[in-house]
């Protein structure tokens, strides 16, 4: 039996670990192809080829770039090669952004931390983590690899809402892509796109681990949340795959909690 998305491409920035890897094995499991991008050292090459081969065992195409995503160059050289490997009747289904890089240094000076967050730190947390989901939709627009259909994730988290003591520069920054996923819903419609922001629970991944106030953050989100456990990354990657069954563009411009109740149940006491 035919699976709605079957044969089509997805791009995922950010495949090589955490949502966005469970995003692009659970796509592939719905038999799309992967275009996936992702920036790593020569030391976790194995474990990223371990990841294509599985996707590429479910029966579609896997095709990874190890480069920096929110780089001009980066866009320059793969848009291109989307366009050879996409053909000229499928284009790109599912855009997933999915970018953790950014600065976890406080604003002002606080004990623990010998650097205040400089103007560089700033600009590249939202270059990397907001700014550049505008610059792939631009790219992929023009190159006429978005059409009418097509879906638009956008990784966004409750930061936007809460203050940790090292978040802040990517708080300012999911705040920021929040705002352009409603701006991008707004511009596109008229297209028959859709743009949306996705916010996982608490999840444990890599870049949540690399937050210092992680451990009791993971500790709190998991008495809140009614469902006595936390997010996981496949029930972001069912999400994605759900919403994008569908060719309408009516669901657009939201911030869609992805995340058990967690946000909701905050204030009270579970289990």
């Amino acid at each position: 039996m035919l699976k709605p998305l079957e044969g089509s491409w997805s791009m995922v920035l950010g495949a090589s670990s955490g949502i966005g890897r469970a995003i692009a094995l659970g796509l592939a499991r719905e038999g799309v192809h992967i275009a996936g991008v992702h920036f790593d050292t020569a030391s976790r090459t194995e474990e990223i080829e371990a990841v294509v081969d599985e996707i590429r065992s479910l029966g579609v195409e896997a095709h990874f770039f190890n480069a920096n995503a929110a780089a001009r160059a980066t866009r320059a050289d793969i848009v291109p090669r989307l366009a050879e490997l996409t053909g000229s009747g499928g284009g790109i289904r599912i855009l997933v952004h999915s970018l953790a890089f950014g600065t976890l240094v406080p604003f002002t000076p606080r004990e623990g931390w010998d650097k205040q967050v400089s103007s560089r730190q700033l600009e590249m947390t939202l270059d990397v983590m907001a700014n550049s989901l505008v610059y792939w939709t631009q790219d992929l627009l023009a190159a006429g690899l978005l059409r009418s259909g097509a879906k638009v994730f956008a990784m966004t988290s409750a930061g936007t809402s809460q203050a940790l003591p090292s978040y802040g520069a990517v708080s300012a920054a999911k705040s920021a892509l929040e705002s352009h996923v409603r701006q991008l819903a707004c511009e596109l419609a008229v297209s028959g796109i859709a743009v949306n922001a996705l916010r996982a629970g608490t999840t444990v991944t890599p870049a949540l681990r690399r937050i210092p106030e992680h451990a009791g953050y993971i500790e709190r989100a998991a008495e809140n949340n009614p469902h006595g456990r936390l997010t996981r990354p496949d029930d972001v990657a069912e999400a994605v795959a759900l919403l994008s069954r569908t060719d309408s563009s009516w669901l657009t411009g939201n911030t869609i909690g992805v995340d058990g109740a967690e946000l909701h149940a905050a204030a009270g006491a579970w289990g």
